[in-house]
């Protein structure tokens, strides 16, 4: 998977410096953490969300605003990343899961990764919104775009998906950068 897809310019740089942690784990962390992410827009979390409702969430809690609001001077409101969490994984169980199964993957400490999590789903969010131009509706449809080529990829959800198949998925969405 390619983290320029999904990862707005500076925000590998910014998560490195808020975590404490080096540019590398970051890096591997955001690899790992990345697929279960953007897997849940398929509808097969607990708690499924529609493209519709969370491109409209997305813009409640700012849209593009998210990046600026982790690589910006102020500190993260991470609490805007946990509400999107809780739309996207239905618990803070699962946040947590999806954490130690990156832990395991990684060898990062899932207390890392747990704080890593709400910062990539605004960085993600708002790359996302930022992608769609303001359009109307085209958050909502890249939204659908990508769950509906990860339920037609393997019909398994994101912490199943490869990350190369997740990258060419969204690659194929985003056109690139």
């Amino acid at each position: 998977m390619n983290l320029a897809d999904l990862l707005p310019e500076g925000s590998l740089d910014a998560l490195t410096q808020q975590l404490g942690i080096s540019r590398e784990d970051t890096e591997r962390g955001a690899q790992a953490l990345l697929p279960s992410l953007i897997g849940s827009i398929d509808g097969k979390t607990a708690a499924p969300v529609e493209p519709a409702g969370l491109a409209a969430q997305v813009q409640a809690l700012g849209g593009s605003r998210l990046i600026d609001n982790v690589v910006g001077s102020s500190p993260t409101d991470t609490g805007l990343g946990n509400q999107l969490l809780a739309s996207l994984f239905g618990s803070k169980d699962v946040s947590r899961e999806v954490a130690g199964k990156a832990s395991q993957a990684t060898g990062l400490d899932p207390a890392i990764l747990k704080k890593m999590l709400p910062i990539l789903a605004m960085l993600v969010a708002g790359h996302l919104a930022k992608r769609s131009g303001g359009q109307q509706g085209g958050l909502e449809s890249i939204l659908g775009s990508i769950a509906g080529a990860l339920a037609g990829s393997d019909g398994s959800s994101g912490s199943a998906t490869s990350a190369g198949g997740l990258g060419g998925i969204l690659g194929s969405i985003l056109g690139g950068r």
